[in-house]
């Protein structure tokens, strides 16, 4: 958890760079040349088959899918070996991530229902996890840790609900065919799993095309990488037990007969031992995570983040709708919601959580970013793209300031408190 957290604070920091930077190009005189570059299509043409996309939709369409196979493993690690295996503090988590997509919906449909960006009611629904880890981040550790749970489950559930609703409000026509064989792919990746094989290239070539099956079926392909991250297993190969054993064998040799008189065959066991000591689950996420957060997301940001800052678009209905959604939607809905849960007794409230510390959070919650612009590009036709960025730009930052003011107020009063008690 701590390394998970360290990755996420520093990969906002990169995050926020990259998008700075693209805003800064997008207004400024070579802002024509960067905006074209992202719509310059690569791809392959063989007779009749033709496979392109534009440079923005490879990273939107494909590398994307690593970032949502990332946020699916996380969800499966809170399930099963995290706070989310605990059903009434999950709840808490669950109760406000629902509240917090319901509400900002809502809010945002209550702007634009039979106006032309109603269709753009999911822009409002997700959390970006990097940028509200790194505002907590910024605060230091007198934040209390179940806050940092709370936030990181809710993002999580944010995200995987923000998935659902792209391939179910934003696919095409559906094609039941290549459906039919993603299924089939699936399946197969589950088997391979249950006996036992462990060659990452061979599950990259089986979901390669398990993408292009996806692809092809009018389903959004990303949801490929939430699907086969929850498929990844959870369990270890090597107990800690057996671990401890094999380690008894190589630990007491080196200084009976120094490193070299080790027999390379029980070095390899012993490198396999503690690489299977980790689930599958950990280990991709060990792997995935420092790609994502500084390479993937940075470029999502980079390639999407750029828009000509219009002062009259921000008087639009559809930046007001996409402000008001994130910023008074989120933080309503997550403290509204939570507070049923808690008292209708489907949930429970960790004791150091105390409900103003919960509505700063569901403000930082504001901070939608990197799946608000995505489900914005889908959503939208592009003469209105430029006014939501233009909302979910203004509304992450009104969200992270307002949160981390109020959390900095928070922390100053009860320490004065904790001083008067002295």
């Amino acid at each position: 958890m701590t390394r998970f957290l360290r990755i996420e604070a520093a990969a906002g920091s990169v995050l926020l760079f990259f998008t700075i930077t693209a805003l800064i190009l997008s207004n400024s005189p070579w802002a024509e040349t960067f905006l074209s570059i992202w719509d310059v299509h690569v791809g392959i043409t063989a007779g009749t088959i033709e496979f392109n996309r534009s440079l923005r939709e490879w990273i939107n369409d494909a590398l994307m899918t690593l970032f949502f196979f990332l946020v699916a493993l996380e969800l499966k690690r809170e399930i099963v070996l995290g706070e989310l295996r605990k059903p009434r503090l999950a709840m808490l988590s669950i109760a406000g991530a629902v509240g917090g997509m319901l509400i900002p919906a809502s809010l945002y449909l209550a702007f634009q229902l039979g106006q032309p960006g109603q269709n753009g009611w999911g822009i409002v629904m997700a959390t970006d996890t990097a940028f509200v880890i790194a505002c907590l981040t910024l605060l230091g550790p007198r934040i209390p840790k179940s806050l940092r749970v709370f936030m990181l489950s809710l993002a999580i559930i944010d995200d995987i609900g923000a998935i659902v609703v792209v391939a179910v409000g934003y696919g095409e026509d559906i094609h039941f065919r290549y459906i039919g064989l993603a299924v089939i792919g699936f399946v197969v990746v589950k088997i391979m799993a249950v006996l036992g094989v462990r060659n990452i290239a061979v599950y990259l070539l089986v979901g390669g095309l398990i993408w292009l099956a996806v692809d092809a079926s009018g389903v959004h392909p990303t949801v490929t990488g939430v699907i086969l991250g929850l498929l990844t297993p959870t369990e270890r190969w090597v107990s800690e037990a057996r671990l401890l054993t094999i380690m008894e064998c190589v630990v007491p040799a080196p200084s009976q007969q120094g490193v070299h008189g080790i027999d390379r065959k029980i070095l390899k066991t012993a490198e396999a031992a503690a690489r299977e000591g980790l689930s599958p689950v950990e280990r991709l996420e060990m792997l995935l995570h420092p790609w994502i957060g500084f390479v993937v997301m940075p470029l999502f940001a980079f390639a999407n983040a750029g828009v000509p800052i219009s002062f009259s678009e921000m008087s639009g209905s559809l930046y007001a709708a996409v402000f008001a959604g994130l910023v008074v939607g989120k933080p309503v809905g997550i403290v509204l919601f939570s507070g049923l849960a808690v008292c209708t007794g489907l949930a429970i409230r960790p004791p150091d959580l105390h409900w103003p510390y919960l509505l700063a959070g569901g403000m930082l919650a504001g901070i939608g970013f990197t799946m608000s612009l995505f489900i914005a590009h889908l959503a939208l036709s592009p003469s209105l793209v430029n006014a939501a960025k233009l909302g979910i730009l203004s509304a992450s930052l009104f969200s992270a300031l307002i949160g981390i003011a109020l959390l900095s107020w928070l922390l100053k009063r009860d320490d004065l408190h904790n001083q008067g008690e002295i």
